[in-house]
């Protein structure tokens, strides 16, 4: 299983349903929150082009907002 990084606020209710999502399907993610990381924001904004969260980071690929679908389809790809 490839690396889930999930970039986060301690304000955003979407951020608190992608981290119950990928709990519930028992994938071990590891959550960076913006707010006390201003360089990995810089970061997310270079690579992503967007500063909202979340976004979720499954191996190379950049999942940004809560979009279940991809998830899931990122998640399958990488468990195969």
């Amino acid at each position: 299983m490839s690396k889930v990084v999930v970039f986060t606020t301690s304000s955003c209710p979407w951020c608190r349903r992608a981290k119950r999502y990928l709990q519930e399907k028992r994938v071990p993610f590891k959550e960076i929150n913006v707010e006390r990381d201003p360089a990995a924001a810089r970061d997310l904004v270079r690579k992503t082009g967007s500063a909202g969260v979340p976004v979720i980071k499954i191996g190379s690929k950049w999942i940004v907002g809560f979009d279940r679908p991809r998830i899931d389809q990122e998640l399958a790809r990488r468990a195969s």
